[in-house]
């Protein structure tokens, strides 16, 4: 058996003190939502006490699905590498930007180059490839090929949408079929959910159809994705059958706000290609936010039903 955890939009804070400059941006509204709404619900207790939880499932990797920091400064980028550091070696955690990485023009290339060891593929080079093209990202790991793809990009004020180029989704089929071959379950990572309506328009993803398309080409068994701070579970259709697309809430978010509490889910994969079998488990906080409690099971590939066990009110998962 090989198992896989799934966590999203870490949004490390307390945000840093910024200086004038700084603010004279995007950030701006950044730093008076954060301080008006965010500070008060994505909590640091809340993700340590996630990750302690994580730990003892032992997985054998870790996928991080973007926004690891808020208004993307130097030093909220230097302290999330050093997060990443303490969670786990490069090899076993695997990293893919969202919007708040890239929230100003330049802090994309920041970020990669910061995270680069978490993000690199295998036959990636070993330094940041400066000027050149980052994403897709190929890992393999055990019976999983692990597809990085990035839709983080800078946007205006008041917009938090994402971009998958058409670059991207050539290389991304190129990717896809390199792994059909090799025999893997292939698992492609991305931040906004490529489903149309999954997010509101001025934070949906631009380029949704040329993911589908990708994928249509290529073939995959999962996609993992952040962004919505939802727990939910959609099939993206495509040629080669329907395509598991699985979102996880805020590895953050306490209790008491309008999005669902900090969750993570863990996957457990067996089986050869042609007969996988695919068991994810939701990991979340409990109402009283003082330990993590196993909330919903998911049969997503094999031969019995789609829902094995709902030990916990739904949370939004459809």
């Amino acid at each position: 058996m090989y198992k896989f955890a799934h966590i999203s939009d870490i949004h490390l804070g307390p945000l840093p003190r910024l200086s004038l400059r700084e603010l004279a941006s995007k950030r701006i509204t950044g730093f008076v939502n954060w301080h008006r709404n965010r500070r008060k619900h994505l909590l640091v207790n809340t993700l340590d006490l996630l990750l302690s939880d994580l730990r003892l499932k032992e997985p054998d990797h870790l996928m991080v699905t973007g926004d690891l920091v808020n208004l993307a400064t130097k030093i909220e980028i230097r302290l999330a590498g050093e997060w990443l550091r303490s969670i786990g070696e490069p090899l076993e955690t695997t990293v893919v930007p969202g919007n708040h990485d890239a929230y100003v023009p330049g802090a994309h290339d920041k970020s990669v180059r910061e995270w680069y060891p978490f993000i690199a593929g295998d036959q990636s080079p070993t330094d940041w490839p400066d000027g050149e093209h980052v994403f897709p990202t190929y890992r393999r790991r055990g019976p999983i090929a692990i597809i990085g793809c990035s839709t983080s990009v800078a946007t205006p004020p008041f917009a938090a949408s994402g971009y998958f180029s058409a670059r991207q989704a050539r290389e991304t089929v190129n990717l896809l079929r390199q792994a059909k071959d090799d025999g893997l379950f292939r698992v492609v990572l991305i931040h906004h959910p490529p489903i149309r309506g999954a997010a509101s328009q001025h934070k949906r993803m631009i380029g949704i159809r040329r993911f589908a398309a990708a994928l249509s080409l290529g073939g995959a068994e999962l996609v993992l994705h952040g962004h919505t701070h939802l727990n939910t579970l959609y099939h993206l259709k495509t040629h080669q059958g329907d395509v598991p697309v699985v979102g996880i809430a805020s590895a953050s978010q306490g209790p008491g706000g309008h999005k669902p509490p900090a969750a993570y889910n863990l996957f457990s994969l067996t089986g050869e290609p042609g007969a996988w079998h695919l068991v994810c488990d939701r990991y979340g906080l409990t109402p009283d936010a003082q330990g993590i409690s196993l909330q919903q099971r998911r049969l997503l590939y094999g031969n019995e039903a789609a829902i094995l066990l709902d030990i916990a009110p739904a949370l939004p998962s459809t």
